[in-house]
């Protein structure tokens, strides 16, 4: 198992040096190195990251706004030459912090701590599964998306549609949309996400989950077509 790394510093000193340290350790991919956040961000939208070593202190963009910014946040070690910011740190639930500059024993202690980290998160999700929570009618429930089967507006509302039973849930389908992963829910229509396990057939004007017809918009077919033949 291998852990994929970015690595974020304005020093390219230390860029180098942080590089360096992934490259020769046998359980990381370094996926790139940036020296603001805005490339990183770039990088990771298009690239799956587990890992950022990340320094705080940067010009325009600082490493805790960088991380205010990520809707996922993958484990963060923070790399600094200053003690002051650790407290602050751990409040983004960082995985370690590092002062610089980094022995080789403290860094590969820091990436044993992650890999452990790693691989719990990995026996926790097969255990429980992918699930998010959802409020409806005052109550807080927790629905595996593996038993979804499509979301529908309903006003103000949406409706979560599962294997078991169907709740009312206030909120926008475009927040709902960033909850749930995109390799299994596709937005079919203004009104409609679905999980493409789940769809049955499809034609140029529905996708039939069960008995149910969910109508297709035209500009939005393609990306059914595409989401299904990956799947």
């Amino acid at each position: 198992m291998k852990l994929n790394c970015v690595v974020v510093d304005d020093s390219s000193i230390q860029r180098m040096i942080i590089a360096k340290l992934v490259n020769n350790h046998t359980g990381l991919n370094l996926v790139g190195d940036f020296s603001n956040a805005i490339e990183a961000k770039g990088c990771m939208s298009v690239n799956d990251v587990d890992l950022i070593f990340l320094d705080i202190e940067m010009p325009v963009i600082s490493g805790f706004d960088f991380l205010d910014g990520l809707k996922i946040k993958p484990q963060i070690i923070f790399i600094t030459s200053k003690a002051e910011y650790a407290m602050k740190a751990f409040d983004y639930d960082a995985t370690d912090y590092l002062q610089k500059p980094i022995a080789l024993d403290r860094f590969n202690s820091s990436v044993k701590r992650a890999m452990d980290m790693h691989l719990l998160k990995l026996d926790t999700k097969e255990e429980e599964g992918d699930h998010i929570f959802i409020k409806s009618n005052l109550k807080k429930l927790k629905i595996f998306t593996s038993k979804i089967k499509w979301i529908e507006a309903f006003g103000d509302y949406v409706r979560v549609v599962t294997e078991d039973d169907s709740n009312l849930v206030l909120s926008t389908m475009k927040s709902f949309e960033s909850e749930l992963s995109n390799k299994k829910f596709v937005r079919v229509h203004k009104s409609y996400i679905i999980n493409i396990d789940k769809v049955e057939r499809f034609n140029s004007k529905f996708a039939e989950i069960g008995l149910t017809k969910i109508p297709l918009s035209r500009n939005k077919k393609e990306d059914l077509v595409k989401a299904l033949s990956v799947s």
